[in-house]
């Protein structure tokens, strides 16, 4: 299915956004080869947006550039997939430990309305806003920091981990567990329990990363 793009946004963004959607989801495969006029055609753009899109996945580790003979792509592999789940949980345990100073409840609100989102997602299997929902809870953690350089890192890596998220939570059929990790890593951190709320989230990421790695693996089944 050819996918057209919104010229209201970033062109560049959104080619990056559907390219790296079809690399996580497997769509696109280690070997695979693109070209720079065959995703300009796909897209109808120019090829300064598709370089832009290009730059950004390589950047990602998803695609490699080799001129002239054109885009690779790279995919995931288990290695990749530790990787970006570990330095998520690097920059996660520290956005946790400096949210949890914060003792304002007013702060706290945007997080605990994002949990009930999500327990509402679930009730009704509905996945997208289940994603939506899961995005911005982390989110809200990271501004909780009071850290703008952590929260640039997060912003920075905020496509992977989308992507990533995206396959993640469609691999679950029921919601409900899900939904109940994030009330329960809530709860701790509300708590002010810094070794309880490092180790539920410790576990929700190993967890995450699980996922990814079962779907990997299924698809190399396949």
């Amino acid at each position: 299915m050819t996918l057209t793009v919104q010229r209201a946004a970033s062109l560049g963004q959104q080619i990056a956004d559907i390219l790296r959607r079809r690399i996580v989801r497997g769509e696109l495969q280690r070997g695979d080869r693109l070209t720079e006029e065959g995703l300009a055609e796909e897209f109808r753009v120019s090829r300064g947006p598709v370089r832009d899109a290009i730059t950004q996945l390589s950047f990602e580790k998803l695609v490699e550039v080799h001129k002239p003979r054109g885009i690779y792509i790279t995919g995931l592999t288990d290695d990749d997939v530790e990787q970006l789940y570990s330095l998520r949980a690097a920059l996660e345990q520290l956005a946790v430990q400096r949210a949890m100073r914060v003792v304002d409840d007013t702060r706290w609100r945007t997080v605990r309305e994002a949990v009930s989102r999500m327990l509402d997602a679930a009730d009704r299997g509905d996945h997208p806003d289940f994603l939506a929902a899961d995005l911005e809870f982390h989110s809200q953690i990271y501004q909780l920091s009071d850290h703008p350089r952590l929260v640039a890192a997060w912003e920075q890596y905020l496509p992977t981990f989308t992507a990533l998220l995206d396959v993640t939570i469609n691999h679950d059929e029921d919601l409900h567990d899900s939904a109940a990790d994030h009330d329960r890593l809530y709860s701790v951190m509300r708590s002010g329990d810094l070794n309880a709320a490092s180790a539920v989230m410790a576990e929700h990421l190993e967890g995450a990363a699980g996922r990814m790695r079962d779907e990997i693996a299924a698809r190399q089944r396949a």
